[in-house]
Formats: C-alpha cells, sequence, structure tokens
C-alpha cells in the first residue's frame, strides 16, 4: 500500500506542474489497472487523495486539476464493475441454460424400472454437476426378455448429454430384443456419425433371458462387471471386453453368456464408483465395493445400491466428483 501511495502522490505532483495532459490521462489507467489486480478500492483512493492534498497549500484551481486524477483514476473502478456485471449476467444466463438441459436430460433420459417375477433390480444414478455424462437404460421387451445398458461419455456438459439422448434413443428404436454383441455394433455406427469425434463413449450392454436365467452381455471399453455367485459367496470378473464406442464403424464386439443361479448378483458401474478419490487423493480400493455389496447381498438391489450410494459419498473428496451410477440385477426365488 505504501508503494501505492507514493505512485498516486506522483500522479497528483505531475498534474499540478504540467496540468492534466493526455499523457497523464495514459498514466492514471495504467495506474488504475494496476490498482486493480492488487485489490486495492476506490476508497482507498480517495482517503489518499483526501490525505495528500490537506498537506498541500493549494488553490481552488489547484485541487480542481487534482480531483481530474482521482476521477480518471476511479472512473478505471467503473468500467471494471461494468464488466464484472456483464460477466455475471452472462453466467446467470449460462446457468439457466445448463438448468433447462439439465431438466430435459432428466426427461429424455427417464427409465422405468422393469417388474420382473424372477429378478429384481436397483439403479443409482448422480450427477457430480447439473448435467450427466453418465447413462443406464432397462427395457423390457415383453417376450421374457430384458435389455440393459449402462455407458459413460468421455466428456462433460451439454454435448455429453445429447450424445446420451442419441443413444438412448438408438436403443430404444430397435422395438425387439437383440443380442448385445448386435446392439453395440449398431449403437457404434451412431456414435461414429453423429457425435463429435474427440468424444467416446464406453458402455456396458446386457440382455437377461428370463425362462433361461442366462446373461448375454458385450463391453465397449466399459468398466468391468461383476457376477456375485450366491453358492460360493465370491465374486467372478465378467472378462468381456471391446473398443470403446465411436472410434471405428466396423469395430466388431465379443459376447460371454454367463447363467445366472439364485440369489446371484449382477453388478455394472461406471468409473464414477471406481475412481472416487478419498480426503488423501487416493482411489478407493476396488475391494472395499465389493466387500460392501456382499455385506448387503441379502437386501433388496434398490437398497443396496443406496447403501453403497451413501457408503461412497462419506469417504469421497468432494472436490474430486464424478459422475455416478450403480446397477444391479438379482435373481430370486
Amino acid at each position: 500500500m505504501e508503494e501505492f501511495k507514493k505512485q498516486y502522490k506522483s500522479l497528483i505532483n505531475q498534474s499540478l506542474e504540467s496540468g492534466f495532459t493526455q499523457e497523464l490521462r495514459t498514466i492514471c489507467m495504467d495506474f488504475t489497472d494496476e490498482v486493480i489486480k492488487k485489490d486495492v478500492l476506490p476508497e482507498d483512493i480517495v482517503d489518499i487523495h483526501k490525505s495528500y492534498i490537506m498537506n498541500l497549500n493549494l488553490s481552488e484551481a489547484q485541487i480542481m486539476t487534482t480531483l481530474e486524477v482521482l476521477e480518471e483514476v476511479v472512473k478505471g473502478f467503473g468500467y471494471s464493475y461494468r464488466d464484472y456485471q456483464r460477466l455475471v449476467n452472462r453466467l446467470q444466463h449460462h446457468d439457466k441454460e445448463i438448468d433447462l438441459a439439465a431438466r430435459l436430460q432428466q426427461t429424455m433420459l427417464k427409465t422405468e424400472i422393469p417388474q420382473f417375477d424372477s429378478i429384481q433390480i436397483g439403479a443409482i444414478s448422480v450427477a457430480a454437476q447439473k448435467v450427466s455424462g453418465d447413462y443406464f437404460n432397462l427395457i423390457d421387451h415383453k417376450d421374457g426378455t430384458m435389455s440393459f445398458a449402462v455407458a459413460d461419455v468421455i466428456g462433460k456438459g451439454i454435448p455429453a448429454a445429447l450424445a446420451m439422448s442419441m443413444i438412448k434413443f438408438g436403443m430404444d428404436s430397435y422395438g425387439h430384443s437383440q443380442l448385445p454383441s448386435d446392439g453395440l455394433k449398431r449403437l457404434n455406427r451412431v456414435v461414429e456419425k453423429n457425435v463429435n469425434q474427440n468424444m467416446f463413449v464406453t458402455m456396458f450392454y446386457g440382455l437377461y433371458e428370463e425362462m433361461n436365467h442366462l446373461l448375454y452381455c458385450s463391453s465397449a471399453g466399459h468398466e468391468p462387471g461383476y457376477i456375485f455367485r450366491a453358492e460360493e459367496n465370491s465374486f467372478e470378473e465378467i472378462s468381456v471386453r471391446g473398443t470403446v464406442l465411436g472410434v471405428d464403424q466396423h469395430t466388431r464386439y465379443d459376447q460371454q453368456e454367463i447363467p445366472i443361479y439364485i440369489d446371484d448378483l449382477i453388478i455394472i458401474f461406471t468409473d464414477g464408483v471406481t475412481e472416487i478419490r478419498d480426503d488423501n487423493g487416493e482411489f478407493i480400493n476396488k475391494s472395499y465395493l465389493l466387500n460392501l455389496i456382499q455385506e448387503y447381498k441379502h437386501m433388496h438391489p434398490q437398497d443396496i445400491v443406496q447403501l453403497l450410494y451413501e457408503a461412497l459419498l462419506k469417504i469421497q473428496n468432494p472436490k474430486k466428483r464424478d459422475d455416478l451410477t450403480i446397477l444391479i440385477i438379482k435373481r430370486v426365488h
């Protein structure tokens, strides 16, 4: 502050020596820029001005000359405030657009949980921000089969929301059950042709067949899923792998067929679950997640996913949040 006082007094002295010239006006403008950067308030400048000229034996004309310096310096704060206000107005307008996009996304991506006699379903999907890059879908084909998908757009904001809406429309528009390998092949072409080339999508695609209790599944670069085997009280990783959607429209996807027995769980999530960081910045251990699921295995899947989410929320570093989705399907008597 002492340095700013010296600089400002120097400006007043220059105005008294040679008047308020154009050159001095430019110097005042530069001075204001520096003052704003250092968070010096305009009232501080006024106080410096008053205390300095009161110690000088100035005529009324000279005082008026020094006030031109004060006016020019304080004027810069006015410009800065107006710029700030314009920025606030733009941010408010942007927030309204984001709110609208979030509401549209919730409407367009809304998924009803199908009801089956032999399986129970639990799902939770929470956005880190207003618009989510995660997505899950469940489709009852009314023929004893259910298609389901969990996906994650490698990207954020409104473009990610639009990509997800397009994928849901593509998945819903088939109108009949189809094998996951074929479903991913179709969706891959949709993403490759219609989504930004720098935006990719990971997806786990499954088809559950209620009559034979078989899970058919394929993966497009998604987090590996798990099967909890109630009989053995252990987990097995779903080994199917594949390339993310949107890289090459000719990509083909492998498919795995897995039998599901009484009280077995099918567990799918996005990397917002597996890449949660604690307060120390460390990733949580995946075994921690599986142990929690094992602890709650006797409960309804919707209760399991809710309890799992609440447990993760307690240990998660709030500054390192990501979109989070968990889907659990349980075979019951």
